[in-house]
């Protein structure tokens, strides 16, 4: 057997320069280079060996960790998971703060390699500088934080051991079904220790991802129950653009007439004008998608894991004879709802959904029924965009701005506060990733670090950003990033002084939107309820190297965005817009528990309130197809 001799980093990124995915027989390179930090944890084994090979395998500087690995995962969703970069930090807080991200892309089912560095394996140095010492074991380190929101977990403690774990974490990199962020953490010593490898562990290495197909019974009774239900409805998840099936389910939907409501991750699985389009479900979707939900006897699912803003918490379903069928390729989310579970590939399944049932579609009063519900949406959705509100534009305004100007092809990036919600309704998705928002974990900062994730997958596209004032606080330094490297991003920065989603959760839940807004504390009430502070969030962006746009209408935004189209870097346009108007809920409910008791009539009433809705949520026990 032929040998080299290469340290433990060497041989790791010698490894991760030749992995390639294939499917429906096109190849694609799985890494597209590598972020980083680097310190004592990690510059003289992967730090040198990045060196080395950085002609073969990029290397990107970040200024945040928990940013790098954002931006990770936007570029893998982009990539409909095909592709995805590494992220390397040294020990102690480098690691950690991975630690948000990391869980973000697991619960979105997103694949980003993690190499933290570790304490030294050889323990005679102890402790080291960042070390987080435990008196019940020698085998601890901050990086075991990483093992309950990893989907692959390693300990590399010798330098051959990369022989059989990185394949290991290629493997559940590459699957469809438990992909998510993967850890190895890697000691300090042992990335710089030499080992004689096999010539053979380097070789091109390409992963097939597979279409499977779906059980012949199991399709057979999915077709007796479309063919058996009055008001079926489909529920298209983040799995129909992953598959790249949405032309497949816009061919199905138009053949069937079964109307199509789309999650978070599913939004742009239809265009927003298809005729069977009825838009967002659930606790922020359109009235006619909820309406349709609630009455449906048949709810075919198809990539979704059903989470709580979909379901409204379990209560969007109410038909007493409803039935599911859930086509995942995830066996977990497939047996969700005590459904029909078909697990499968969704392009292929719908194919042979459409073969089957050539000669049927819905019934031309509900057909009528779909046809009134998306008149009564466009005709909702013009009148936020055009609120004309004053002194100040609305929220709904500023999106309907963005969302006029931006061109058939252009991507919105969104993730934490009111936004994502008033965008699931309102935004008018053109194409199937137009709509890029990170709602699995809803983290704030996501929105600059997930837009150059964006931007870098796909140059040719123009990438809105839409932030916050709360999350751009939390997160803005990656417009460095962008800079630095040339991606050019437009942010729409909207500033309403705090935290306006929250605000309404706590005026829902009887708290008096208490400590969600950015006021001065009064000296006479002791209470965070004085004048706004003299935070300059666009002098903020301009010393990061933005060009900066300061706009105070809806006629001025729509200037700003011209010229921010024609900028060659990145540029921000800041707006203020008023705090109060918002956009409604339609028929939904969000279960968010409310205090029991209270002295305040408020919390007092919206327990009531919550009682009273709380009955409507359903256990599903039984399949019923």
């Amino acid at each position: 057997m032929k040998t080299c001799k290469l340290t433990m980093g060497q041989a790791t990124i010698e490894f991760l320069k030749k992995q390639y995915v294939e499917r429906d027989g096109i190849e694609h390179q799985f890494f597209a280079g590598m972020f980083g930090i680097f310190g004592h944890g990690n510059v003289a084994g992967i730090g040198q060996a990045l060196h080395q090979y950085s002609d073969s395998f990029q290397f990107f500087q970040t200024r945040n960790e928990q940013a790098m690995v954002h931006t990770a995962a936007a570029f893998a969703k982009m990539n409909n998971r095909l592709r995805t970069l590494v992220c390397t930090t040294s020990i102690g807080p480098g690691a950690t703060n991975m630690v948000t991200a990391a869980a973000g892309a697991t619960i979105n089912r997103i694949p980003v390699l993690l190499l933290p560095g570790d304490i030294f394996s050889a323990r005679l140095v102890a402790p080291v500088l960042q070390q987080l010492e435990s008196p019940g074991s020698q085998d601890v380190s901050v990086n075991d934080c990483f093992r309950p929101i990893s989907k692959y977990w390693d300990r590399i403690n010798r330098p051959e051991q990369i022989i059989t774990a990185l394949p290991e974490a290629m493997r559940v990199l590459t699957s469809q079904s438990e992909t998510g962020a993967v850890t190895l953490a890697i000691p300090q010593d042992v990335q710089a220790e030499a080992f004689d490898y096999p010539i053979e562990f380097f070789e091109k290495r390409i992963y097939r991802i597979a279409r499977p197909l779906a059980d012949r019974d199991l399709l057979h009774r999915a077709v007796v129950s479309i063919r058996s239900s009055k008001k079926p409805l489909i529920i298209a998840g983040g799995g129909i653009i992953y598959a790249e099936a949405t032309e497949e389910l816009a061919s199905f939907a138009k053949q069937t007439g079964i109307p199509v409501v789309e999650t978070f991750a599913g939004k742009g699985s239809l265009a927003y004008d298809h005729p069977q389009c009825l838009g967002a479900i659930g606790v922020t979707g359109t009235p006619g998608a909820n309406i349709v939900a609630r009455e449906a006897d048949l709810v075919i699912v198809v990539g979704s894991r059903l989470s709580d803003f979909t379901t409204a918490s379990k209560t969007a379903f109410q038909n007493p004879e409803v039935r599911f069928v859930n086509i995942n390729v995830a066996e977990f989310d497939a047996a969700k709802h005590a459904a029909l579970p078909i697990v499968a590939d969704a392009k292929v399944t719908i194919e042979e959904l459409a073969e089957a049932l050539q000669d049927h579609s819905v019934d031309q009063t509900y057909a009528q029924e779909i046809i009134r519900h998306r008149q009564d949406w466009e005709l909702e959705v013009d009148r936020i965009h055009q609120y004309n509100n004053q002194p100040m534009p609305s929220q709904g305004e500023v999106i309907g701005a963005i969302n006029t100007f931006s061109g058939p092809q252009d991507i919105i990036v969104c993730a934490a506060g009111s936004m994502p919600g008033d965008l699931h309704k309102l935004w008018r998705t053109r194409n199937a990733k137009g709509f890029h928002l990170e709602y699995g974990y809803s983290c704030m900062g996501y929105e600059i670090a997930g837009g150059l994730g964006v931007k870098m997958a796909d140059p040719s596209r123009e990438v809105f950003v839409l932030v916050g004032d709360g999350s751009y606080l939390m997160m803005a330094q990656e417009i460095v990033t962008s800079i630095q490297e040339g991606y050019k991003l437009i942010i729409i920065l909207v500033n309403n002084d705090g935290h306006a989603s929250i605000n309404g959760l706590s005026n829902a839940t009887g708290a008096q939107g208490y400590g969600t807004r950015f006021l001065f504390r009064k000296d006479e009430t002791g209470q965070i309820d004085g004048e706004r502070l003299p935070v300059d969030l666009a002098a903020n962006a301009a010393s990061l190297g933005a060009y900066v746009i300061e706009v105070d209408s809806i006629v001025d935004l729509r200037v700003a965005l011209d010229k921010a189209k024609s900028a060659d870097q990145t540029t921000v346009i800041k707006i203020d817009v008023d705090f109060e108007p918002r956009v409604p809920g339609y028929e939904s409910w969000w279960d968010c528990p409310v205090a029991e008791v209270s002295k305040t009539n408020t919390a007092q009433q919206a327990y009531e309130e919550y009682q009273i809705a709380k009955q409507n949520e359903r256990y599903f026990l039984e399949d019923k197809n």
